[in-house]
């Protein structure tokens, strides 16, 4: 069986990839419409999938009009 490497991203860097602020990108999540992020071990550290955050990226894209 493959297994398959996933990369995780830190909450700045998902912000500077989609051009939203911290407090934004937390509004998003909250409500459900972004990604949840991946809490790493028992502190407070989390992550974004980055193929979770490109999805996003790319719904964004195709809704938008052009």
């Amino acid at each position: 069986m493959e297994q398959r490497v996933h990369t995780l991203l830190r909450p700045a860097e998902v912000s500077r990839r989609t051009t939203l602020s911290r407090t934004t990108l937390w509004r998003l999540v909250r409500a459900q419409v972004f990604p949840a992020p991946i809490k790493l071990g028992a502190g407070n550290r989390i992550a974004f999938s980055e193929e979770a955050v490109g999805n996003w990226i790319n719904q964004r894209k195709d809704a938008s009009p052009r």
